[in-house]
């Protein structure tokens, strides 16, 4: 049984991020926990308008709408999708500061992965300055399954996965590709961009090795892309590919940041409908 965090801000964005979560784990015994986190309450509490000890008036301005409208995306679930007996909704409320509240169920509710969903290619690039996304993918322990406002679920026969062989991963890191792998029939292209397989230092083919040794006997190849920027390569790479799914490491934060981060990208259009995973050691 999968534990499965689903944060919702109860846009279409969000709606469109769980059904495609749903898809994602049709095949698995899944517990979804569905939070929302209101941290308006943080302002009335810094302008002594509503005291945090009238807990009365929290729960009717801030807690009762929300949990109203929390039940009526389990409503919408039952009405608009397909019932699937794998899986169970759970709806969770919160109000005070996002990234410590999601740590909290997190680690309460011992999630395995948290979903959420983007805007698209303009949000993406502006993650490392203060978004909510980016403060989870950033600062909470979890992996993450980021879903663009128009992504949606046509299988996972294709994972790209974007390293710069620096830094060994941990097995219990790469187990959710691994897992995607043997329950999709899924082909792995690991990427390489800025030098050729001869090029790469003596560590890099330690850990390139590695990498080998775990996905042995899974469909898996090597692509290298030279003289390219890293964004720019990684959206070449999946544009000329049937890709649906872009895994990355958190850990590999300098290499990570270029592709999701990086402050002068003028087109990533690949990131408007093709979901990432987020990956973190735990």
């Amino acid at each position: 049984m999968k534990n499965i965090l689903f944060l919702t801000d109860f846009s279409e964005n969000s709606w469109n991020a769980l059904k495609y979560g749903i898809s994602f784990f049709a095949e698995r015994n899944c517990s979804f926990y569905i939070l929302h986190v209101n941290n308006n309450i943080l302002d009335f509490q810094k302008d002594n308008i509503l005291p945090l000890s009238k807990q009365n008036d929290i729960e009717e301005l801030y807690t009762r709408p929300t949990k109203k409208r929390l039940k009526e995306i389990l409503k919408r679930i039952s009405r608009e999708l397909f019932h699937n007996k794998n899986h169970k909704f759970y709806t969770l409320t919160n109000y005070g500061f996002f990234v410590e509240s999601v740590r909290k169920h997190v680690l309460e509710k011992k999630i395995d992965l948290i979903i959420m969903g983007a805007q698209g290619a303009s949000v993406l690039k502006e993650y490392i300055v203060g978004s909510n996304t980016g403060d989870v993918i950033t600062k909470v322990k979890c992996s993450t399954l980021i879903i663009p406002k128009n992504a949606t679920y046509s299988g996972l026969k294709e994972i790209a996965f974007p390293t710069d062989f620096a830094i060994s991963y941990e097995i219990s890191v790469l187990q959710p590709i691994l897992d995607i792998l043997k329950n999709n029939n899924s082909s792995l292209r690991i990427l390489h961009i800025g030098q050729k397989e001869e090029q790469l230092n003596t560590d890099q083919k330690t850990h390139k090795d590695l990498i080998s040794d775990f996905f042995y006997g899974f469909n898996y190849t090597y692509h290298y892309l030279t003289n390219t920027k890293v964004e720019k390569g990684i959206q070449c790479f999946v544009e000329s590919r049937n890709t649906n799914l872009i895994a990355m490491v958190a850990k590999n934060l300098n290499y990570f940041q270029q592709i999701l981060f990086h402050s002068k990208t003028e087109h990533i259009s690949y990131h408007t409908n093709i979901p990432f995973l987020v990956l973190h050691e735990e």
